[in-house]
């Protein structure tokens, strides 16, 4: 039970309604909002023309709006200032709040609670939640905690003092990563700067072949790589007779892996070893590293990077920018920097170190991430 009164939020809101007809000529820009709590989307502007509803409806800064069908997860935000101004659809009901009594920055983080997208949706009849939209009346019955208006600015201050501190440590984290990174790929280029001593992908690299039969009562853990040099990620577990692959590619770590499709633009990367064992589909071809010649740590720094992906793009085959596949034949005729092997030891005790604190600090900022919660509690009963 909450430690405050509580008051509908029909006493604090008043609904916002500025609907306008939309003129085929005339420019909008649009905003949305994101999931679990995270504030506003800024869309690109549109011609009226794009849009198939016959009114939108502007929003101004400081009210407060959420989405009908994705109330469920959390899509409640305050308009900031550089959304003031931007339309939504009627899916967006706004609100106008009674800032006297209640503070924007109270009302935005008590939205942030998931507990209370549950109670809401649990409100919701039919065939689920997932599917109810939450209607205007609904959310302004709803019953929040009502403290004073000082206790309401003191809380908002204390939540936003809080996330300050975990964004600055996150901004921490990928400043060291930033750093250490950008160390170990100029030693590479360094070390090799005349194109003209760089060696093709084929003399470190090995095809491997598919090696997995598919079986359709099986289920297979599958892997993906991630575009912007963001590297090998874990994805769905899927039955066989899900998928209309025959054969698959078994990972092992420290092979290098790619999507044919968005190799163009960073998704390359070597396994790390808590990936061995996943699955590929065959639109990912899959080669073992030559670590006599080059360390697999050195041949992921070197994939990772931005200015390594302009060649693969050239490689790249396909009349539609965003369908250019890379074919294993084009990589393995694209040259690389390849360091002499002190340089790659060197390249990969950076990793290392990179690896390990952003280890140490991942801990720090999941202690940090807990800490919201159990102050939503405190704060909200």
């Amino acid at each position: 039970m909450s430690k405050h009164p509580v008051v509908p939020l029909g006493e604090l809101l008043t609904p916002a309604s500025h609907p306008q007809m939309v003129d085929p000529d005339a420019i909008y820009p649009i905003a949305g909002v994101y999931g679990f709590g995270r504030g506003m989307i800024r869309r690109p502007p549109i011609f009226g023309r794009e849009i198939a509803a016959s009114q939108l409806f502007r929003i101004r800064a400081g009210q407060f709006v959420y989405s009908r069908l994705k109330s469920f997860e959390g899509a409640f935000a305050m308009v900031p200032d550089n959304v003031d101004g931007y339309f939504v659809s009627n899916e967006f009901p706004s609100f106008n709040v009674e800032a006297e009594r209640l503070h924007p920055g109270y009302l935005d983080w008590y939205f942030k609670q998931e507990r209370v997208w549950r109670q809401l949706a649990s409100n919701s009849k039919g065939i689920g939640a997932r599917r109810e939209r939450l209607h205007p009346t609904r959310l302004l019955d709803h019953q929040i905690p009502f403290p004073n208006i000082d206790e309401q600015r003191r809380i908002a201050a204390m939540f936003d003092g809080v996330s300050s501190g975990i964004r600055g440590a996150r901004d921490l984290v990928q400043a060291i990563d930033d750093e250490l990174i950008q160390t170990a790929r100029s030693m590479i280029w360094s070390a090799v700067p005349d194109e003209r001593d760089w060696t093709p992908c084929k003399v470190f690299l090995e095809r491997r072949a598919l090696d997995v039969t598919v079986e359709g009562d099986a289920k297979y853990a599958f892997a993906g790589v991630l575009s912007f040099g963001r590297g090998v990620f874990r994805a769905d577990v899927k039955q066989g007779s899900e998928f209309s692959y025959s054969q698959l590619t078994r990972l092992h770590a420290s092979d290098f892996v790619y999507p044919k499709l968005m190799a163009w633009e960073g998704a390359l990367g070597v396994v790390p070893p808590e990936f061995h064992g996943l699955v590929v589909s065959p639109e990912f071809p899959v080669f073992v590293v030559d670590d006599d010649l080059i360390h697999p740590e050195v041949v992921d720094t070197i994939f990772r990077d931005p200015r390594i992906w302009p060649r693969l793009k050239a490689a790249s085959t396909g009349t539609n920018l965003r369908r250019r596949r890379l074919n294993p034949e084009a990589l393995l005729a694209v040259s690389v920097p390849i360091p002499p092997r002190p340089i790659q030891d060197r390249v990969v005790e950076f990793v290392a170190k990179n690896r390990e604190a952003k280890a140490q600090h991942a801990q720090t900022i999941s202690e940090l991430d807990q800490l919201i919660p159990s102050l939503m509690n405190e704060a909200f009963g």
